[in-house]
């Protein structure tokens, strides 16, 4: 039999789970972590520097430097596994003043993750740089590895109901300590990586970079899994406290 405080703590617990999972998740799969704003292009060499940079951004190989160039001057947003920019249709580059622009966007690889970051970025003979290129591993793989936490503990707390006991509650609290950790430590690594990036690499005129609604999302997942910890802690100490007590009164 369980006390009333303790199954809203578990509802309430669930439902905080639910939502930064879901939180998290859409973030993850989203890639307004952060965004540049550029300036109009004016003028007709502009605009043929501007679709060479498009073409090399879509089709050309995987360049940390050319990337890069490509987001700042084409309002780009990059999250932890799609660069887009904002482009106009490819028939409209020379045709309007002020076309209808489309977002297109490319998926980092599983290969183009692990790749090494470079202490100039696009010069491979300038050393690599350890602290960004770990950064970048740990900013994808520690989502993932908070996501792996709460399925995890979803399956245990699913047993737990079948089985009517309350005794991993417990466990099941740290581990949503753990993924709430993971994923702040994610928002962390990304912003510190994002700040090197534009420590070695010079942005244009007029380009102005805003963090983007998707790591807001993860931001805000963070403290939910943390919230459901908590509760989790609490639901289970508690019980427990109170079952010894009940135990020592029937043996008294």
């Amino acid at each position: 039999m369980v006390d009333n405080r303790y199954a809203t703590a578990l509802v309430i617990s669930c439902v905080l789970s639910v939502l930064a999972t879901v939180y998290l998740s859409v973030a993850v799969g989203t890639q307004h972590w952060y965004q540049y704003t550029s300036p109009s292009v004016r003028g007709e060499a502009n605009i043929s520097e501007l679709r060479s940079l498009h073409d090399e951004f879509m089709d050309g190989e995987f360049d940390e430097k050319t990337y890069s160039d490509t987001l700042f001057r084409l309002n780009g947003t990059i999250g932890l596994w799609w660069r887009c920019v904002l482009v106009p249709p490819l028939t409209h580059w020379y045709k309007e003043s002020d076309p209808k622009m489309v977002m297109k966007c490319v998926t980092f690889t599983l290969t183009q993750q692990f790749t090494p970051k470079y202490k100039e970025p696009g010069n491979h003979n300038s050393g690599e740089d350890m602290l960004r290129t770990y950064l970048w591993r740990c900013q994808f793989l520690l989502p993932l590895i908070s996501l792996g936490l709460v399925v995890l503990a979803g399956l245990i707390g699913f047993c737990a109901c079948l089985c009517h006991s309350l005794t991993p509650t417990l466990g099941i609290g740290m581990l949503h300590l753990l993924a709430g950790l993971c994923t702040l430590a994610t928002v962390c690594c990304y912003l510190a990586g994002m700040d090197l990036l534009h420590r070695v690499s010079v942005l244009p005129d007029k380009v102005d970079g805003s963090l983007g609604w998707s790591l807001y999302l993860a931001l805000i997942s963070s403290p939910l899994h943390m919230m459901a910890a908590a509760l989790l802690v609490w639901a289970a100490r508690s019980h427990s406290q109170n079952y010894y007590r009940m135990t020592a009164y029937r043996v008294a």
